[in-house]
């Protein structure tokens, strides 16, 4: 790096998550700054670097990672590239900071964590929520144990198959297998197992099982697990990508010997009750949700912090997903 107190980022694959999500945050964080992106189609490229102010846009991958100019690189290309883009930008070495899930299985995220450490250059997960401000205050209350000794873990995702919350692209890649890996399950599940292992810990018993239920793409629809949790807590978890408008369900519940803790994940919503008192704690997400995690990679790569999410501790969320969705695990 040029300057050893900022990183210049380039994007590879500046699509819709990069809009507001994550790639303005790029331009506000300290030490750093969003000099290039990249997108196979040329036109598009130019147009998000035009109307984000970003100096310089590519066509081909290989130009950003190779620009001299640049110092780190963010994948947020579909997960089915992840690990081309990744190692090519560590084996020249830049840092990569790869958006999730980090790949489509396990043993393609091995190959990263692998380049990584042949090459000595840092690798992120943008596994983002664990740097929010609503879920580190979540983890907070179970260090304090607020709600006393930790029991079970119940998590439900369902949605209708046309939800605001599945983002529709002309491709509709996410439910495509060879991109995306167990379709809408692998897209919104790693936000929330990654959160269960960031509270709980790396699980000592997984099993699960998944279903193609509607028919209506060629991946799994339906998915359900169960997890041995550190400290003997259980944890069960249920998606559902085709069920009534009505039911539609966005839950975590951690329960406990004093009390329970309720939360969204997609929604910003948390509910502590202990004993007979139930309080509804407000927070509300950034403008650019992955601010907060972007800031922290950032002083990960100048070397002022630690890494936020490791690619060992992000392979251990698809470990659990890839036994939830092709078979049991122990």
């Amino acid at each position: 790096m040029n300057n050893p107190n900022s990183i210049r980022w380039g994007i590879i694959g500046c699509g819709d998550v990069t809009e507001i999500k994550s790639g303005p945050a790029f331009n506000k964080v300290p030490g750093s700054s969003l000099v290039a992106v990249m997108r196979r189609d040329a036109a598009k490229a130019a147009d998000y670097a035009q109307r984000h102010g970003v100096p310089k846009w590519y066509a081909d991958a290989s130009q950003l990672i190779n620009d001299p100019g640049i110092d780190a690189i963010y994948v947020a290309t579909p997960p089915g590239s992840h690990e081309m883009y990744a190692i090519a930008a560590m084996e020249a070495g830049k840092p990569v900071y790869v958006e999730k899930p980090m790949s489509t299985n396990v043993a393609s995220c091995l190959r990263m964590l692998e380049a990584s450490e042949r090459t000595g250059v840092k690798l992120s997960v943008a596994h983002y929520r664990r740097a929010l401000p609503m879920f580190l205050h979540i983890k907070q209350l179970l260090a304090d144990k607020v709600i006393g000794d930790i029991r079970t873990v119940r998590l439900s995702l369902l949605l209708p198959d046309k939800s605001a919350m599945i983002t529709q692209t002309a491709t509709n890649w996410r439910v495509d297998p060879a991109v995306a890996g167990a379709g809408l399950f692998y897209d919104l599940a790693p936000h929330q197992l990654d959160l269960v292992q960031y509270f709980f810990g790396v699980p000592l018993q997984v099993s699960g099982t998944s279903a193609n239920q509607a028919g209506k793409y060629n991946v799994e629809d339906c998915v359900s697990g169960w997890m041995r949790l550190p400290g003997d807590i259980l944890f069960t978890g249920q998606w559902s990508f085709s069920v009534a408008d009505a039911i539609r369900e966005d839950l975590v519940e951690i329960n406990g010997s004093k009390g329970r803790i309720s939360f969204a994940v997609f929604e910003h919503k948390l509910t502590l009750q202990t004993g007979d008192q139930k309080e509804l704690l407000p927070f509300d997400p950034p403008a650019h949700i992955q601010q907060p995690m972007i800031d922290k990679v950032t002083q990960y790569f100048l070397g002022n912090g630690t890494n936020p999410c490791s690619a060992a501790e992000a392979i251990g969320s698809m470990k659990v997903m890839e036994a939830f969705a092709y078979g049991s695990r122990s």
